[in-house]
């Protein structure tokens, strides 16, 4: 079972979503972004997988975004994929790739929709909420 995330380890968001996809009993591929950003082919293949607009991938919370005046409605999808190739800091994450689709997994736990195993136990995120129960099943559902 070959999957990928597209990581920030300094990403409470991508830590739990790395937690869930292992908890599942898969290692995935990690491509620290910031290290190894994508092309910009591959970030339009991503995009189009995932079916979001490209506004939806731009981290609206870095300071360059507004800075490089990309909050303008005008600014055009090609401007917004320069400026994610020209700073990675820009790409909204993580992005999880399986077998099952493409998605940016905000919040952490969208990503048990794609996931091709299920999950094997308990799972807590970062901040202590429960997510997955310890018959692995999601928090709050029968």
């Amino acid at each position: 079972m070959d999957v990928i995330i597209y990581h920030n380890p300094a990403c409470g968001t991508s830590r739990n979503t790395l937690g869930l996809i292992r908890n599942a009993g898969i290692e995935p591929h990690i491509i620290e972004y910031l290290k190894t950003p994508p092309t910009r082919l591959l970030l339009r293949q991503l995009i189009d997988r995932m079916g979001i607009p490209v506004r939806d991938l731009v981290r609206e919370k870095e300071d360059l975004f507004r800075e490089l005046g990309l909050d303008r409605p005008d600014v055009t999808d090609d401007a917004l994929l320069d400026a994610m190739v020209a700073h990675p800091k820009l790409i909204n994450r993580p992005i999880v790739v399986t077998s099952r689709g493409v998605r940016l997994c905000r919040p952490s736990e969208s990503v048990l929709d794609i996931l091709p195993a299920p999950q094997q136990g308990e799972f807590r995120k970062e901040s202590g909420e429960i997510v997955i129960d310890a018959a692995g099943r999601r928090a709050g559902t029968a």
